[in-house]
């Protein structure tokens, strides 16, 4: 493990032409600490996490010293808010500093966020509070504990800056690492503003640095149209590709664990597939398709049911935007992948949240009633999903009453309950025909037979696909009233579940608790 000073930066971003960022100074928080800092962060960067500890992590990151050799820069972007074209977005409270290189030859991004104003703030201060970067903390650590892709979180400092948001705040910074900090909405800066070979120039860029197999393909597909000239091809539309296929797999995920992100506008979609720029976000608690997690969305543009067919708009918008470089025809014809790969992505995570190893036409009739009774019950997700993982294939068939008896707690009335799961035995006695008699789908999964055959690593298998711990805004909030007074003792309890949340964690239970009625009425806004 490094310190802090033997980590190698890289900063090829800013080697770019000046309109695609301002180099920028953070602006320093007054008496800072340190919060929180993640290890396992630390350990994708080869970094100590005790560095965190120290004044020279405390002041590099909060503008009170120069780390060397980063280039700190505020990227210019611009993007669709809720559906309405903005131009003057920006960096308007973070700077990319640089990019750290790993022995390994990984790159990983290093994202200041709440380092005061750039020429992209527009009214804004620049600054984050340590409500808000609590949250983005701790949700970067819930999804990648759930095996989501998303941006990082090193560490949270806070100060005694004092920010004016609804009441006034303690300012904080909140240290992002990602492996790129590229938007849609990168590409529609450069689009709207008729910079065409700086588009060109963009994708170039994100194609050596993160597709770069795209390049020995390319180099394959010269060779082919040398052969057969009247084939096409074009990288850039293999480019484009990719990015529907990351973003699809991405809304997959975020479907299938209860997760709306809020604030789908085109300028918080990363072109690889991450969770991005985490605002308003919430999880499921009672199943409710149309929850909306930010009060702010009137229109319930953004809500969870909704962000399937907000991302393939967003993914639209981008195409339109690379129209200089694939013909139309082509963006049309990737964009009509978007729906196959999610829906592929998405019945595979329902089926392994089931228990479920055969793909079968009548899945989806399984998979639609249970989501049926889920909501007409207001049934927690999280805890329904946990639950059945608990339950044998024999107690379903032999001990119904035994089984429906653990879902007490969640169902008003048992009746169809009981209807579903006799259905879903049903389904599971035909599971394990199909597996006896050795005719489930090969291509379905790699494990042998036998150990298929096995309810025991069945139920194992659905509770490494159904998390015990999620993060529910009444622990967010519980976290952030205690730090707030200085108390972060929750916060790096949070974080030690929601970085493994499918193991039992028994000290911590009470994190994966029923929340209280209050809990679920909690209004969460963009305001950071």
């Amino acid at each position: 493990m490094k310190t802090l000073s033997q980590l190698v930066f890289n900063n090829t971003y800013s080697e770019l032409p000046t309109t695609f960022g301002t180099a920028v100074i953070p602006q320093p928080l007054s008496d800072p600490f340190l919060v929180s800092v993640n290890p396992q962060v630390a350990e994708i960067l080869e970094l100590d996490p005790l560095e965190a500890k120290t004044r020279l992590f405390i002041d590099s990151f909060t503008g009170n010293k120069e780390l060397a050799g980063t280039a700190p820069l505020a990227m210019k972007y611009t993007g669709h808010q809720f559906g309405h074209y903005n131009p003057d977005l920006g960096d308007g409270r973070g700077l990319l500093l640089g990019e750290v290189l790993t022995s390994t030859n990984a790159k990983w991004d290093i994202h200041l966020k709440g380092s005061g104003k750039t020429p992209y703030s527009r009214q804004g201060d620049g600054r984050a509070v340590l409500r808000s970067s609590i949250r983005e903390y701790l949700g970067s650590a819930a999804l990648n504990g759930l095996g989501i892709k998303t941006t990082h979180a090193l560490a949270l400092l806070g100060s005694t800056t004092l920010v004016s948001r609804e009441k006034m705040e303690r300012g904080a910074t909140l240290i992002r690492v990602a492996e790129s900090h590229l938007r849609f909405g990168h590409f529609e800066y450069l689009f709207y503003t008729h910079q065409h070979s700086e588009l060109k120039l963009l994708a170039d860029y994100l194609i050596k640095h993160h597709f770069p197999d795209l390049l020995t393909t390319e180099s394959e597909q010269e060779d082919k149209q040398a052969a057969s000239p009247n084939q096409h091809h074009n990288i850039y539309a293999s480019m484009l590709t990719r990015i529907v296929e990351l973003t699809a797999q991405l809304i997959a995920g975020w479907q299938s664990v209860g997760f709306a992100h809020g604030v789908m506008n085109t300028d918080n979609m990363s072109v690889l597939g991450l969770t991005f720029d985490y605002g308003p976000f919430g999880f499921l608690d009672d199943y409710n398709p149309g929850y909306i997690c930010n009060h702010s969305d009137y229109s319930g543009r953004y809500a969870f049911n909704q962000q399937p067919s907000i991302a393939l708009w967003n993914l639209s918008a981008l195409g339109y935007a690379l129209t200089p470089l694939i013909d139309k025809e082509d963006v049309d014809a990737i964009l009509n992948r978007y729906h196959l790969t999610l829906q592929r992505d998405y019945s595979a995570r329902m089926r392994n949240k089931l228990g479920l190893i055969e793909k079968r036409e009548e899945d989806t009739v399984l998979f639609s009633s249970l989501f049926e009774l889920l909501q007409s019950q207001m049934v927690d997700y999280t805890l329904f999903f946990r639950t059945l993982s608990t339950i044998s294939a024999d107690d379903l068939s032999t001990k119904l009453p035994n089984s429906i008896e653990r879902f007490d707690d969640f169902f008003s009335c048992t009746q169809p309950l009981e209807k579903w799961l006799k259905a879903y035995a049903v389904r599971l006695s035909f599971e394990s025909y199909a597996l006896e008699n050795n005719t489930y789908d090969n291509n379905t999964s790699d494990n042998d037979t036998s150990e298929k055959n096995d309810d025991t690593l069945r139920l194992t298998q659905m509770k490494l696909h159904n998390p015990k711990y999620i993060l529910r805004n009444y622990l967010a909030q519980q976290a952030i009233d205690k730090a707030e007074d200085g108390d972060f003792t929750m916060i790096d309890e949070l974080l030690q579940v929601l970085s493994s949340p499918f193991d039992e964690h028994l000290k911590f239970n009470q994190f994966a608790d029923k929340p209280p009625y209050w809990g679920k009425k909690l209004e969460i806004s963009c305001s950071s």
